[in-house]
């Protein structure tokens, strides 16, 4: 059967086969396709793409691509549009990808993530080294907020000092 898994408004998660499928495509109102695969075809339907080249081995280096893949969909929600994420079987690239952005861009932990992209589709299973990259990834991004967090801090403490020196010298 095929099939375009939704896991949140703009993201959906399928296999080649469904993804290629131009009535499921424009059914489900896809703006962007990113073929996680090095072999897998694009649809015909004229749609924004993106391909990211790995193949799904443990060895492969994925986790270069977080950041641009998760970025493109998070903008592609933005413009109102829609994600699929696929490669051949549905189950391990793509989910891989698919649980990256929700770490990224809704807040998740690895768990919660996984958990809600296995709910949207049964089958997924990042292999052992993606699911090791995940991991790797989802402290990044921990690190990532604190500095943010801090960079705020301090900008909302400076802000705080210069308003109170500026009503001092004006006193």
């Amino acid at each position: 059967m095929l099939q375009l898994c939704k896991v949140t408004e703009g993201l959906l998660i399928s296999n080649a086969r469904s993804a290629c499928s131009d009535e499921l495509i424009q059914q489900e109102e896809v703006t962007l396709c990113i073929n996680v695969s090095k072999q897998q075809p694009f649809p015909s339907t004229r749609v924004a793409t993106f391909r990211v080249p790995v193949f799904d081995d443990p060895h492969e280096d994925l986790s270069r691509y977080f950041d641009r893949c998760t970025d493109a969909i998070h903008s592609e929600k933005a413009r109102g549009g829609r994600t699929v994420v696929y490669c051949k079987n549905g189950r391990s690239r793509s989910a891989t990808v698919c649980v990256a952005y929700l770490m990224k861009h809704q807040g998740l932990s690895l768990t919660e993530a996984f958990e809600m992209v296995k709910s949207a589709r049964s089958v997924v299973e990042p292999n052992p080294g993606f699911w090791a990259q995940l991991e790797l990834y989802e402290q990044e991004l921990k690190i990532r907020r604190t500095q943010q967090t801090n960079k705020c801090l301090q900008f909302f403490q400076f802000s705080i000092q210069r308003i109170f020196s500026q009503r001092r010298h004006t006193s």
